[in-house]
């Protein structure tokens, strides 16, 4: 009977492991699945496209040219390998710049009155360059479509600017959102790790049981107050803090999400790595003080590489809660998508984008694909955070033995 028993237990663990297994496996999948949606995609909205006149040399555009001509940074065809010619730019709305109302009388109910009036706009001027939709284009056009160029690697990791919703092409440059991410994240690790480690230190070796009784309850405390919590209060008392010390005309900085994140992240690395250094035996500090070392030498020497699996993770925790947070960084950096040149300018980072703007995201469109994307991004840099963290522990553990 007791062996029965033991073989029920021991298959309902195997069977929770492999659901819990599969299920990571399936999440990880789903993630991929749909952030590769994005690649080899046309960056236009559904349903539009972008038409020039048919003696137009040009056929092909990136993103970034459409971008810059739309925004009339460029105003020469010859700019972008064409022909000497002024662009001139087409919308639906500027069809009525181009003919009467009663010209245009009935163009509501009637579509092809509608496409032969774009069509003849297109066909009398050589520099237009016209937005409009894909139902617009008439059988046999005067006009050709401008093929414009696929989102790929390149454009995506490159780009230096992130507007999803950007007409008449989407931009979809995630570096300055990875820059943000790279600069809160690791200097709010700079910031907590010495802080978390010298605090664990002196909770597990140094304190006294009355002091500790204290500290502990209290920064276990910490750990469960709201991400928003800490978004407020980095509001009221950091950013006109780091806005007054460095003369800033906002406060809503890198700096400011970093100071927030480490004081987030302080709780966990503290709580682990204190218990994983109470957890070396009594008997191997007894005995170094015993051979003569002092109680540094023994915290320095036996303890903490004693301890160093415990603090590898209280590290790798602390490093997931500030590359992971969305909150409090959303409140507090600024929220914008520029690339940063200084720590004490407003950034953005994946997961406070990820955070707002899934919400208004169409389900299938190109800004869905391109959030889940960044989901995919994130999940690799916390893989290889992880990974690093664990190879350099592991390192310093095999010198120890030796």
């Amino acid at each position: 009977m007791k062996k029965i028993f033991e073989k029920v237990i021991e298959g309902i663990l195997m069977l929770s492991g492999t659901v819990t297994t599969l299920t990571v496996l399936l999440i990880i999948f789903f993630l991929f699945k749909e952030g590769i949606g994005l690649f080899g995609k046309s960056p236009t909205e559904e349903g539009f496209t972008v038409a020039v006149n048919r003696e137009n040399p040009v056929n092909e555009l990136s993103t970034d040219q459409i971008k810059n001509i739309f925004d009339q940074n460029i105003h020469n065809w010859n700019e972008v390998g064409g022909n000497n010619d002024s662009i001139i730019l087409f919308r639906m709305d500027d069809l009525f710049n181009y003919y009467t109302e009663e010209e245009l009388a009935g163009i509501d109910t009637n579509m092809n009155l509608l496409t032969s009036k774009i069509d003849e706009v297109i066909d009398k001027n050589k520099g237009i360059i016209a937005f409009i939709s894909s139902k617009e284009i008439p059988q046999n056009p005067n006009s050709k479509l401008i093929h414009i160029k696929a989102i790929g690697l390149g454009s995506f990791f490159g780009g230096k600017e992130w507007f999803p919703t950007a007409q008449p092409v989407a931009q979809f440059g995630v570096y300055p959102l990875l820059m943000g991410t790279l600069w809160v994240s690791l200097l709010a690790i700079l910031i907590a790790l010495p802080f978390g480690l010298a605090t664990a230190v002196y909770m597990a070796e140094i304190a006294s049981p009355g002091v500790r009784s204290v500290l502990k309850p209290v920064i276990e405390l910490l750990a469960g107050i709201p991400s928003v919590v800490y978004g407020f209060f980095g509001l009221i008392v950091v950013v006109p803090l780091v806005q007054q010390i460095f003369a800033l005309p906002v406060g809503e900085t890198g700096l400011t999400g970093s100071i927030i994140l480490a004081i987030m992240a302080l709780p966990t690395i503290i709580t682990v790595a204190e218990d994983a250094i109470r957890g070396t035996p009594r008997s191997v500090k007894e005995a170094s003080l015993a051979l003569g070392a002092s109680q540094w030498q023994t915290i320095y020497r036996i303890t903490i590489p004693y301890a160093s699996s415990g603090i590898t993770a209280a590290v790798i925790l602390g490093i997931g809660r500030a590359i992971g947070e969305t909150m409090a960084v959303l409140m507090v950096t600024g929220n914008a998508a520029v690339v940063p040149h200084s720590i004490l300018e407003p950034m953005r980072t994946i997961p406070a984008t990820i955070a707002a703007e899934l919400g208004e995201a169409a389900k299938g469109s190109l800004h869905y694909d391109a959030l889940f994307a960044l989901g995919c991004i994130l999940f690799i840099i916390t893989m290889i955070v992880n990974l690093t963290v664990q190879m350099i522990s592991g390192k310093r553990t095999r010198n120890k033995l030796r």
